[in-house]
């Protein structure tokens, strides 16, 4: 299986980068897509590197932001045939808020009807084909995260903290054991660990790809979650978009070779 980060804050070469997450999954027989980005980059960066986006046989959209969802148009563009997955609780409804303020930061606004027949929409866990699977949160209050981190959705005239029921991860089997790929790990990358230790106790869980959500976040949390993130047994983590370079550092002082940057362009076969 080889993973290529298609777009992603960092860069090296001529790839572009951007504020958001895109990768390609080669995982035989399938082809598969995880995100698209904030724009049409990601397809253009796939294009450099020699990836035909209309091969691709299936695409997850990890979460209902902008910056994993707005390309989608992009990827329909060049692929005729492949259904995109979302989470049930999917919505246009997502939004940040700084001081009295709230921004929309939500799927494009008219994407869900526009793509409608291109869209299914999964609920807490299932199988897509063979070794590939989604699996949405069952760790309880969420809100307070979504509160903590000033991340909310619309329900009629209210704004309600964001409980992430939008959110899904990707697991895929491999000879090494079980990769988790979520995106922004909305509801802390070590209770994911531990969501996909209770669906599978069956199975060994050898890596997680994916932003941790950290920019915001006071060193002593972050060393306090590496700490918990080696406590559960994961060999090897691959970390970038909403982690961010200051946050990366720390856990690379804490998990050493366990932690890996990402970057666009970045290939990691297991």
């Amino acid at each position: 299986m080889k993973i290529t980060v298609l777009i992603d804050n960092l860069t090296k070469g001529i790839l572009e980068a951007e504020w958001g997450l895109s990768l390609y999954i080669d995982y035989p027989p399938y082809r598969i897509l995880l995100d698209t980005g904030a724009s049409d980059r990601f397809a253009k960066n796939a294009k450099r590197l020699g990836i035909d986006l209309s091969l691709v046989d299936f695409g997850v959209l990890s979460h209902a932001h902008y910056d994993h969802a707005d390309g989608m148009g992009a990827f329909f563009a060049q692929n005729s045939q492949a259904p995109f997955y979302l989470r049930q609780g999917s919505k246009e409804n997502c939004y940040g808020k700084r001081w009295i303020f709230r921004k929309y930061i939500g799927i494009h606004r008219g994407f869900l009807n526009t793509y409608k027949d291109r869209i299914l929409y999964v609920t807490d866990q299932q199988e897509l084909v063979k070794g590939v699977s989604l699996l949405g949160h069952s760790t309880e209050g969420l809100e307070a995260f979504g509160m903590q981190n000033n991340l909310y959705v619309r329900q009629g005239i209210r704004y309600l903290p964001d409980s992430f029921v939008h959110e899904q991860s990707l697991l895929l089997d491999t000879r090494e054991g079980l990769v988790i790929l979520s995106s922004c790990s909305h509801a802390g990358a070590d209770n994911i660990i531990e969501e996909v230790q209770r669906a599978y106790p069956q199975k060994k869980i050898y890596a997680m790809i994916g932003g941790f959500h950290l920019y915001h976040t006071p060193e002593t949390e972050v060393r306090a979650l590496a700490k918990r993130i080696r406590s559960t047994g994961i060999q090897k983590i691959y970390t970038g978009h909403c982690t961010k370079e200051p946050a990366f550092q720390i856990l690379k002082e804490e998990l050493g070779e366990q932690a890996h940057q990402l970057y666009t362009g970045m290939e990691i076969v297991i």
